[in-house]
């Protein structure tokens, strides 16, 4: 074969860094423990602060602090506060309906198994209030039922005829004993 002019011939010779030699390769057997990949840190100790108000928060007492309604969590509603909240029940054409019960929450005295509970339905302070246009009525109502039943809580309801279901409720008056 002859040889062209153009094309030089060249050695090229390989060196191999020593890292790579050989001698050198070893089988992978894992990261060292001397790897900072795992490395455990320490736990930071988180503290919770409630900023400067925390001597201003109040806990409850669960066990002598009995909720019974919407709104209970208030302080007692005043008349004008509850005619407020009839108001509002009388715009929406809304029934309301008064009622009362000694215990005033759903426990269980009678029957223990699940899905029964005693105090569900309360006693109806005469008949619901249809075509009630007033607030004044209501409260005649509630001051009539509270004479009557002194050692009973007792609350205002709303029925819508539509939907035929309670959509308001809230305790308007807690035993005086």
């Amino acid at each position: 074969m002859a040889e062209l002019p153009f094309i030089k011939k060249k050695t090229v010779s390989a060196t191999v860094p020593q890292s790579l030699s050989s001698s050198s390769n070893k089988a992978f057997s894992g990261l060292s423990k001397s790897a900072s990949f795992f490395e455990s840190k320490p736990a930071k100790t988180l503290s919770t602060s409630n900023g400067s108000r925390v001597n201003a928060m109040l806990v409850v007492d669960p066990h002598n602090n009995a909720k019974y309604e919407t709104l209970s969590y208030l302080p007692a509603l005043t008349d004008q506060q509850v005619a407020k909240q009839v108001e509002y029940i009388i715009r929406q054409n809304w029934t309301p309906c008064i009622e009362f019960d000694r215990c005033g929450r759903v426990h269980r005295t009678n029957f223990a198994v699940s899905g029964y509970y005693d105090g569900r339905y309360w006693v109806m302070w005469k008949l619901p209030m249809f075509g009630c246009q007033d607030s004044a009525s209501v409260l005649r109502e509630i001051e009539e039922c509270g004479k009557a039943h002194p050692d009973s809580f007792v609350r205002v309801l709303g029925f819508d005829a539509k939907r035929q279901v309670q959509v308001a409720g809230f305790l308007v008056k807690k035993p005086s004993v």
